[in-house]
């Protein structure tokens, strides 16, 4: 499984451009697949988890539901993190010029098919 989304992280940088890397994470803060230069996977991946436990608070005590996905706007650029179903997340580190529509777009497609394939590899397979 974890060939299919490195894959798809791969494949959403080749669709975004000035997409500079991203990773699959446990809701949890494990580490499930990278892609990332600059950036050590493992922390990132532990300090999502931290960003997401807020932003979950967050959408619920305002009583905006379920959390989708959240982005943070730095000097060099953006961190967007996006539901991949229940148990994951994904998170993206881009160029502050990356086109942030498009970087919505894509990640939230991306975002779908990673939490089919988590979803897949969860599901028991009936014997032949």
């Amino acid at each position: 499984m974890e060939t299919e989304l490195l894959a798809e992280v791969r494949a959403l940088r080749h669709r975004v451009p000035h997409l500079a890397g991203g990773l699959v994470a446990s809701v949890d803060g494990l580490l499930v697949a990278h892609d990332t230069h600059g950036a050590e996977p493992s922390g990132l991946a532990a300090m999502t988890a931290a960003s997401l436990s807020l932003a979950q608070r967050l959408a619920d005590t305002t009583g905006q539901g379920e959390f989708r996905e959240s982005l943070v706007r730095g000097e060099y650029g953006y961190i967007g993190t996006y539901a991949a179903g229940g148990s994951c997340v994904l998170t993206l580190l881009a160029h502050p010029d990356v086109n942030v529509g498009r970087l919505h777009l894509e990640a939230r497609r991306s975002a779908r098919r990673i939490a089919a394939l988590i979803n897949d590899s969860l599901t028991p397979k009936d014997p032949p």
